[in-house]
């Protein structure tokens, strides 16, 4: 399900098991009647909600806009239950933490400090109870910084490869913030464990989803330099750091391991390069 005029749907790969259907967000309440099932087991169907509205920008603290999200997911929640679905699975953010100088946990004591925080913290509490009150499962997730082909342009990884590919100096911070990178793939593997694993072991719980590798921002912006553009120099220091800047931004991983298995397997540098290889791909078929 994509909302309504979506400019990445062309993405989505043509697949005989994959449906493609137009949906935004304040119409959620007519999937049931749009779906149509051909012989699946709805009974082990998994209800994967991805979909927000305001991510970037001012948008992030539009307190109107903010509360129709949680209202969405929890929207979302009944029409999982009517369509039978058996558990739902909630993408949640970093963001929901705050600021933290420490690797993050599920357990890990949550202070945002904008309004998307606050309402993707309240929308996983939420949308818990709304599961609970309907005998679904509900695994909530928090989401570091995932990367990879068809990523958007607004993220800091295709922002600058872009410019470094068109020659363009490229400005930061001194880069001293701990960070955590995970490829599009491991990220799609860790949410389709989580869909597939054992309900009386992941339900009600939360995950953090990240590859548990932090390192100093300028050591992943160098990788990413030495692959796209060995030759450019990056201008570290050039920003200044803003006033509520995330300093540590690290994932503990260790019970989505010993949850559900998970174990990132493709490298910064690995994933940097896969990314390259699609933004090639893609030049020469006439693509942006």
């Amino acid at each position: 399900m994509c909302h309504k005029n979506s400019k990445r749907i062309d993405s989505i790969p043509n697949h005989p098991l994959v449906c493609i259907m137009e949906c935004d967000l304040d119409e959620l309440c007519k999937l049931p009647a749009m779906i149509t099932y051909k012989g699946i087991d709805t009974k082990s169907a998994v209800f994967y909600h991805f979909a927000w509205d305001g991510t970037f920008g001012n948008a992030r603290n539009n307190v109107e806009g903010q509360i129709k999200n949680i209202q969405y997911t929890i929207e979302a929640v009944r029409v999982a239950n009517e369509l039978g679905c058996k558990r739902f699975i909630g993408a949640g953010s970093q963001a929901e933490y705050g600021r933290c100088n420490f690797p993050l946990t599920p357990k890990t004591p949550a202070f945002p400090e904008n309004g998307y925080g606050i309402a993707k913290l309240c929308a996983g509490n939420m949308s818990r109870l709304k599961c609970e009150e309907l005998n679904i499962e509900h695994v909530w997730t928090r989401i570091l910084s995932v990367y990879g082909p068809y990523d958007g342009e607004n993220t800091l990884v295709s922002g600058m490869i872009k410019k470094l590919l068109e020659g363009e100096h490229v400005s930061c911070t001194k880069g001293e913030q701990i960070w955590d990178f995970l490829f599009a793939e491991d990220a799609a593997e860790a949410f389709y464990l989580l869909g597939c694993a054992d309900g009386d072991i992941v339900n009600g719980k939360t995950y953090v989803i990240g590859s548990g590798d932090g390192r100093p921002l300028s050591e992943y912006i160098n990788i990413l330099k030495s692959v796209v553009s060995p030759s450019a120099k990056i201008g570290f220091g050039e920003i200044a750091y803003s006033p509520k800047q995330v300093m540590h931004l690290e994932a503990d991983i260790s019970e989505l391991k010993q949850d559900v298995g998970f174990m990132p397997c493709i490298s910064f540098e690995e994933g940097i390069a896969r990314t390259l290889t699609w933004i090639d791909s893609r030049k020469e078929h006439g693509l942006k």
